[in-house]
């Protein structure tokens, strides 16, 4: 996964804004202002990724290319590394879980809308 696949994925979530909010070189992205990912763009070597502490350890001890979190929670946070050792579908499920997880914190009334957004994209693909 090269940087502009890993930002088009991340930006198909309902919801994400992306930004520069700590420097000019680390890309954030957000649901509704609440951090899921984030990366440095000028070397795109890994990316950090929200996780469930359990879903943490076991993903660590599976893989070599996922660490506890750079400069993060290292509890609730893993470092993936973006050398080829995992296919692009881990990697898509691991981002998928880290928006996930990001949303389920989110007031009900929000989780709602971005479901029914959602669900609505696609049924519109699938016609």
């Amino acid at each position: 996964m090269n940087i502009e696949e890993y930002r088009d994925f991340c930006l198909s979530f309902y919801g994400v804004t992306e930004g520069f909010p700590f420097d000019e070189h680390v890309l954030v992205f957000k649901v509704k202002g609440k951090i899921f990912s984030l990366t440095d763009i000028k070397l795109f070597n890994s990316i950090n990724l929200k996780c469930n502490p359990e879903k943490a350890i076991e993903l660590r001890e599976l893989y070599s290319a996922v660490l506890p979190g750079y400069h993060m929670n290292k509890k609730h946070w893993n470092t993936v590394l973006m050398d080829d050792s995992l296919q692009d579908t881990k990697i898509r499920a691991m981002i998928r879980h880290s928006y996930d997880l990001v949303v389920k914190k989110l007031p009900k009334n929000t989780q709602r809308e971005l479901l029914l957004k959602e669900t609505s994209q696609k049924l519109n693909n699938t016609k």
